[in-house]
């Protein structure tokens, strides 16, 4: 007999799952509670909607792609942070097709202000992470920063490109790291 699901953990992990098999369209509070095999009543326990429950869903799927590694060599250098959130991005596109470009362009698109202040949250954490790389990159060049041209300029124009390349779907960080090693370096 399967077990029950019985926690907001368990709920959103059974919410990705859905999403990998069947796509978007079969996340709803009946579904989710299908699966986890408990009441709707349950679900509604955890989350107020079922757009509380696709927030929450969304950005527990961000969670999972760029969750970080405990041994923390992904984040040693700028360049060696940056293969591993293409890899990442790779990881993401491969485990949960269509999410990156669905996800920007319906959030972005729509009025939904908790899925855009989501989004917001979860790039905030990986360009907030990019930032701190840079900073503590012993290879970085003394001149590379100035007044006029700073880290976190540096990292915004980064994340820039990452987010153009995974519209594009391009996983390639070659030419990225041609740009941190010209500029940096």
């Amino acid at each position: 007999m399967k077990t029950a699901v019985t926690s907001k953990e368990e709920i959103l992990k059974v919410s990705r799952e859905l999403i990998r098999e069947q796509g978007w369209s079969a996340i709803s509070v009946r579904a989710v509670a299908a699966a986890c095999g408990i009441s709707v009543g349950c679900v509604y326990n955890y989350f107020d909607s079922k757009s509380d429950l696709v927030g929450a869903t969304v950005e527990s799927v961000w969670r999972e792609i760029f969750h970080r590694a405990d041994d923390g060599v992904a984040f040693q250098d700028t360049q060696t942070c940056i293969i591993w959130m293409y890899g990442r991005m790779e990881y993401g596109s491969e485990r949960y097709p269509g999410f990156f470009t669905l996800h920007s362009y319906g959030f972005m698109q729509q009025d939904k202000p908790d899925g855009k202040r989501r989004m917001h949250q979860a790039w905030q954490h990986v360009l907030d992470s990019l930032r701190d790389v840079i900073r503590r990159d012993a290879n970085v060049r003394t001149d590379a920063f100035t007044d006029r041209f700073t880290v976190e300029q540096f990292a915004d124009v980064l994340f820039s490109l990452m987010l153009s390349a995974l519209l594009r779907q391009d996983y390639d960080p070659g030419p990225v790291l041609e740009i941190i090693r010209r500029t940096l370096y």
